[in-house]
């Protein structure tokens, strides 16, 4: 009996959480908490951490993709069971199983439309894992970063510099400034 790979994602990623956390301060430790508390609620039910992290918006958006995904999938699927068994009837040997569906195809168009569908399907329940794994990092990062300083006192501007060089001439470049006001 094969373990789903969820399941064993899981297995590794609950013995990390809270790991690391003995000489933290205790507000840096509450952070680490309230990350990894984050990214295991989303690791169980795909959304849930940013609903902890309060970003309800997110949510919509990553049901909307993954539920893309699963359509593809699907659809993917059936069309790749449909040429597949055209194709296993064609080379059955056995006149009474004969392809109706595509006679207008040989083999090989068969084939390479089988093929087609097949590598789509794989590619949507790759997609699907990536969407899974960046629900949990997003929940992770996303939780580390809501005590954020995102005041009017940081600021960051970037200006023109020309660099006076003797032997070719001024060069130009960027300059990048960050000030703290008080």
């Amino acid at each position: 009996m094969k373990t789903p790979a969820c399941l064993l994602f899981l297995l590794f990623l609950v013995p990390l959480v809270g790991k690391g956390q003995e000489a933290v301060p205790d507000s840096i430790s509450a952070i680490n908490r309230s990350a990894n508390r984050a990214a295991l609620m989303s690791a169980v039910i795909p959304g849930l951490g940013q609903a902890y992290n309060k970003s309800y918006w997110k949510i919509p958006v990553l049901y909307a993709g993954a539920g893309a995904l699963v359509y593809f999938i699907g659809d993917n699927n059936k069309e790749y069971q449909k040429y597949k068994e055209a194709y296993l009837f064609r080379l059955d040997g056995d006149s009474s199983t004969n392809d109706t569906e595509y006679s207008n195809l040989n083999d090989e168009d068969i084939k390479v439309r089988m093929d087609y569908y097949r590598r789509n399907r794989d590619l949507c329940y790759v997609l699907l894992g990536t969407v899974y794994v960046l629900n949990i990092i997003d929940a992770y990062v996303d939780a580390h970063l809501k005590n954020f300083d995102v005041s009017d006192n940081l600021s960051l501007s970037v200006r023109p510099v020309f660099v006076p060089i003797t032997a070719t001439g001024p060069v130009g470049g960027f300059s990048l400034r960050f000030q703290l006001k008080k």
